[in-house]
């Protein structure tokens, strides 16, 4: 083969090896995830069965990465401490060395039985779970028929004079060996493929043994620094577990350095496969970082929680006018409970601004950015909640218990805008920036128009519940009227585009109606404030229904003959 032929293969053969992988660890999440989580949950008791639940997560999985995702996850939620949090990471990286092992085999041959069980299973059933096994299969099989590639395409880089000179420069050079070795398993997101390339160059004789040491060194470096970039921006105790099991890589990989002529020429005294020397290697690495690691796991703790920054103070959501001071007395305390609950309108203001950008052409950092004001919306909400219920242990007037129940009821609605949009609208506006939809320019201006509508209908009804003023209630009311017969008109322009077989429109359809939809709802919340100042003033009528003629409902009422 030529250079470039060698050159597509690798690239080729490497990417299918990655995808397999990935393939693999979907299917174990989906198949198994519920079980997979209680098994690393299981690291709360103590430092080695935390090791032994990170060693099979990984094993699994295949993918040192996704335990630590997982692993993140607990600990960010204080679910797991630092020592129990790095010693699955110990056991994970020990897992991924015996993945390698048992891949390490010569059992390429086997990929298209493995194949064709997965297809059939993944397609003969409708189960989440027996896909993700079907997804097992079919991964395994990418991963081996990647395997069978890369050893090809090795075999042929060994002929290759100019790829045997880059190679013993990058024998002698043991840093920069090191350095690319890294950065190719950064990228590729995965050490279990890298080593598993390291073994296919070994395994054809296109590198040496100490030179497919450093490079595996490399990988492990590499490998570590995956999960640290994927926690960077979580919290202090995921961030912790990651740069702690960095640095145990990292340290162990420089130490290691100096002994890779020697290792080598001792396992090659056992072992006289070059392939199964390399995976051999990788797990003597993993095992002698991870029995180092548990020894020294109290002083690395206290370590990193003294030089690890701790999350910075999350944005400042206090109350600024529940006084404690008044709540004897309940006209004062009901007027800090409106001053409040105005603020909280604000924030909800504010969100709601927010979401439009997101649904109509943000990022999904957009949508998370929107998403996260939600917490804040809930703790006020709780915070005036409480203080509404102990301002209510004081005896109230008739006027002031009307005054607390609308209070209470207008916050409550609030609180259940800002879930739609969390909720609903959020999750709509991910849906269209995952699968890269756009709205036709109709379809934009519909729900632009619709959005101001909301803006509208949100500061009259907070000037309604600020006020009480029954003539701004009123008026809110009958805007109600208008919004529905909006919607009706939105929804009919949106089907003649429908009709006339705009893409756009067919691909946004469902997505275009249910924002329609969750923002009529919010203006439904938002419209309700009006609903007691009018009743209290007798403005309301009983019922909707229209009055029958008054001959006829004689007849329907007449006895019969």
């Amino acid at each position: 083969m030529i250079g470039t032929e060698v050159l597509l293969l690798i690239i080729g053969g490497v990417a299918l090896l990655v995808w397999g992988i990935r393939m693999v660890r979907t299917g174990v999440t989906r198949a198994l995830g519920p079980q997979l989580r209680k098994l690393v949950a299981t690291a709360l008791r103590n430092r080695f069965r935390a090791f032994f639940s990170g060693l099979a997560a990984a094993v699994m999985l295949q993918s040192s990465t996704a335990v630590a995702m997982i692993v993140g996850s607990f600990a960010g939620r204080g679910l797991i401490g630092l020592s129990a949090a790095l010693a699955v990471m110990l056991g994970a990286d020990v897992g991924t060395t015996i993945a390698a092992q048992l891949l390490a085999f010569r059992i390429s041959s086997a990929w298209p039985v493995l194949a064709a069980i997965g297809v059939i299973v993944f397609l003969s059933h409708d189960s989440d779970r027996a896909k993700g096994i079907g997804r097992i299969f079919i991964g395994l099989a990418l991963m081996l028929l990647a395997l069978q590639e890369l050893s090809g395409a090795a075999a042929a880089m060994r002929d290759s004079q100019l790829v045997r000179s880059v190679l013993a420069q990058l024998g002698a050079e043991t840093a920069l060996a090191m350095v690319v070795i890294a950065l190719l398993t950064y990228f590729a997101h995965s050490s279990l493929a890298i080593v598993l390339f390291i073994m296919s160059l070994a395994g054809s004789g296109a590198v040496s043994a100490p030179v497919a040491l450093v490079m595996v060194l490399g990988a492990n470096i590499g490998g570590a620094f995956s999960p640290w970039t994927a926690l960077a921006k979580g919290p202090a105790a995921g961030r912790r577990m990651v740069i702690g099991n960095l640095a145990l890589r990292g340290m162990g990989a420089l130490v290691a350095i100096p002994f890779t002529q020697p290792v080598a020429e001792l396992l090659g005294a056992h072992i006289a496969d070059p392939a199964r020397l390399v995976v051999s290697a990788h797990m003597l690495f993993n095992l002698v970082v991870a029995l180092f690691g548990l020894i020294a796991l109290k002083p690395l703790t206290r370590l990193l929680e003294r030089y690890v920054a701790d999350d910075a103070a999350p944005e400042e959501i206090a109350p600024r006018h529940l006084d404690p001071n008044v709540l004897d007395t309940p006209s004062e305390a009901l007027a800090c409970a409106m001053r409040e609950t105005l603020g909280l309108g604000e924030r909800v203001g504010d969100m709601m601004k927010g979401a439009l950008g997101a649904i109509l052409g943000g990022t999904m950092e957009v949508v998370k950015e929107v998403e996260a004001r939600d917490d804040a919306i809930d703790r006020l909400h709780e915070a005036i909640k409480l203080y509404l219920v102990q301002a209510s242990k004081a005896e109230m007037s008739d006027e002031e218990s009307r005054r607390y129940v609308e209070i209470l009821t207008f916050t409550m609605n609030l609180e259940h805008i800002g879930d739609i949009i969390d909720k609903n609208l959020m999750e709509l506006a991910a849906k269209k920036v995952k699968n890269g939809y756009s709205f036709s320019p109709e379809g934009m201006a519909e729900i632009e128009a619709f959005h101001a509508r909301v803006m509208d209908t949100m500061r009259l009804a907070l000037n309604v519940f600020a006020t009480r003023d029954v003539g701004l209630a009123r008026r809110l009311i009958e805007d109600k009227i208008v919004i529905r017969s909006a919607e009706r008109d939105a929804a009919a322009n949106h089907f003649a585009r429908l009709k006339d077989g705009r893409p756009e429109s067919i691909e946004t359809s469902a997505i275009h109606l249910d924002v329609i939809r969750d923002l009529k709802r919010i203006i439904g919340h938002l419209t309700s404030v009006a609903y007691p100042i009018l009743e209290a003033e007798g403005e309301l009528a009983e019922t909707r229904l229209r009055v029958r003629a008054a001959g006829r409902a004689r007849e329907s009422a007449a006895p019969a003959q």
